[in-house]
């Protein structure tokens, strides 16, 4: 995921969140990842997961999900955002749950993620 994001000019940072990142992933937990990024994902989200199925998508306001399901039965939710989405002047209260249930940077070449991570606590 790193090595993939790195060649990806058109993303800010990208996370893993939820129950893998707070290390308590049980065998039938989903894989959550929140992207921050000016694009829709349409062209790069095949690319994270060949092969996945998309599943579920939705607007959450300020995120995009694509719910994917890869060949092996995991299921990926690919939560897309702006950069805007860690501003820390203030931090957004739905940011704020997401950083505190869990958020580990994967590509932060900004620090954004690490700034919201530090405004959040």
């Amino acid at each position: 995921m790193e090595e993939w994001a790195k060649t990806r000019d058109d993303l800010a940072a990208v996370a893993l969140a939820g129950s893998w990142a707070r290390g308590s992933a049980r065998d039938d937990s989903d894989v959550d990842l929140v992207v921050l990024t000016e694009t829709d994902g349409d062209e790069w989200v095949p690319e994270l997961a060949p092969g996945a199925q998309l599943i579920r998508g939705g607007d959450w306001g300020a995120v995009t999900e694509h719910r994917l399901r890869l060949p092996s039965g995991l299921e990926v939710e690919v939560g897309i955002a702006a950069p805007s989405w860690a501003a820390t002047d203030p931090v957004d209260a739905g940011t704020r749950r997401v950083v505190a249930d869990g958020l580990r940077a994967l590509h932060d070449p900004q620090r954004l993620l690490a700034e919201l991570a530090c405004a959040s606590r």
